[in-house]
């Protein structure tokens, strides 16, 4: 937990989710909080095991060169005594219910001010899912120790290399059961967080009104390629299917999910961005020195705003 709390960068998505979905289950950190986990004792380990890792809650996966037969009773030996049905209905998920808000945890001692900003997105099974995976690789990703300059394919990295804006930014489409967070995460200058964030907002209203299709062409291209680089070896290929299988109860064959993303188009993009991007009310945290970061009311009036 020490080694979480001095990264910054899940110390922020933290205060997202917790001021996105405040007073809901995904509000609350990954980890807990220390006196819960100080009180954690054996009972509670027996009893959440015995409760929770039953067969139809369970999915096995191998990749590579693996003997079904062999798995088979490999599973048996180590899983025999695991139930195949599960007593008692597997509780309900309550929904959680996005708020736009905003979390500032101002530090004028830290060097860089770090922040998130994102609007609410779907699960992972929505129909839109592709696109906004899409409009995500659109915004896609910059530090300063890219090459490239203004030839990078993503515009907004091409203005921040330009202009100085910032240390890096991040894009990123993050999916529940029924709720997602779409966003950029940023590291700034406390003096450039106001023209960043000003820049970003810009583009993202870009995404809804004027994308083209090259653009959204590349984008596409590049999605593709990043998805079959995360399967590269036996060992992502089996994280893969059991991901897969808990989200969609399938695996979603490669030509598949290819042809999904071929099928977005720009006017597919600007729909979509529309939708869930154009005035939005966005979460937002904020951690640094972050005395230049706008009000929240101007934040989100630019979530609408057309001119430059």
């Amino acid at each position: 937990m020490q080694e979480v709390e001095t990264n910054l960068q899940e110390v922020v998505f933290d205060y997202l989710h917790a001021t996105a979905y405040q007073n809901t289950a995904l509000g609350r950190t990954i980890l807990g909080p220390t006196e819960n986990i100080k009180s954690i004792n054996r009972r509670d380990l027996v009893d959440y095991i015995t409760t929770h890792y039953k067969g139809p809650r369970i999915v096995l996966a191998a990749a590579g060169g693996v003997s079904h037969d062999e798995l088979l009773e490999l599973a048996k030996f180590h899983f025999g005594d695991t139930l195949s049905t599960h007593k008692g209905e597997i509780p309900a998920l309550p929904p959680c219910r996005f708020t736009g808000s905003e979390i500032r945890v101002r530090d004028d001692k830290m060097p860089l001010a770090h922040l998130a900003i994102a609007v609410e997105a779907v699960g992972w099974a929505h129909p839109d899912t592709i696109c906004l995976m899409v409009a995500n690789t659109l915004i896609g990703n910059w530090d300063r120790s890219f090459g490239g300059g203004m030839n990078l394919s993503s515009k907004l990295a091409q203005l921040t290399c330009h202009s100085n804006l910032c240390h890096s930014f991040q894009s990123f489409n993050t999916s529940y059961t029924d709720t997602g967070l779409w966003g950029i995460y940023m590291v700034c200058e406390p003096a450039t967080i106001a023209d960043m964030l000003h820049v970003v907002q810009k583009e993202w209203i870009r995404l809804c009104t004027s994308v083209t299709e090259s653009e959204v062409a590349r984008a596409k291209n590049l999605l593709k390629t990043n998805m079959l680089l995360q399967l590269d070896g036996s060992t992502p290929i089996c994280e893969d299917i059991g991901r897969q299988m808990l989200c969609y109860n399938r695996r979603i064959p490669i030509p598949e999910l290819e042809a999904r993303v071929d099928a977005v188009n720009a006017d597919t993009i600007r729909e979509v961005c529309t939708k869930y991007i154009y005035d939005k009310s966005p979460a937002i945290a904020a951690v640094g020195p972050i005395e230049q970061l706008p009000d929240f009311n101007q934040i989100r009036s630019n979530m609408c705003w057309l001119r430059d």
